[in-house]
């Protein structure tokens, strides 16, 4: 059972016409990741774009959608689904889950056929109406124990 969506949005500092903190990340959510929309990674992302996450570092639009692609490819029908949004200033928390089938080679792992369901954290900051810096985590432990390239105990 899915729990309710919850957000939180503290007043941000925009312009007329802008688009808020929350709508911008959940626009890259839908478009970027759940939908392979890669043509609008510039107007989403800073020019000095630069995403983080345990062991892994990559700078600019071109870098953050040679991942995506690769997620896509292991799991063409990878989703994500926000569980939680906090958006305050210039800052984005979100909890999500992430879903899909693998049906192709991840980090040198071929097709299981898994339905794989992980979760992770994504920490954004944003700048001049764009996302300037990520850090995320994701549950990659559960992952690898899915698809079953590792088994743990219990």
């Amino acid at each position: 059972m899915r729990r309710p969506i919850s957000t939180i949005c503290v007043a941000q500092s925009l312009g007329p016409g802008s688009e808020s903190h929350e709508e911008l990340t959940r626009r890259f959510i839908d478009r970027v990741i759940n939908e392979g929309d890669y043509t609008v990674l510039n107007d989403l992302l800073h020019a000095d774009y630069v995403y983080r996450a345990p062991g892994q570092e990559l700078r600019g639009a071109e870098a953050i959608q040679s991942l995506f692609e690769a997620y896509r490819s292991a799991f063409p029908d990878l989703h994500i689904d926000v569980d939680d949004l906090v958006a305050t200033d210039d800052r984005v928390a979100i909890a999500f889950t992430l879903t899909g089938t693998h049906a192709g080679t991840l980090m040198g792992i071929e097709a299981t056929g898994q339905r794989v369901t992980v979760n992770g954290t994504l920490f954004s900051r944003l700048e001049s109406g764009r996302i300037i810096e990520e850090w995320e985590v994701l549950d990659q432990l559960s992952l690898f124990a899915q698809l079953g390239v590792l088994s743990l105990p219990g």
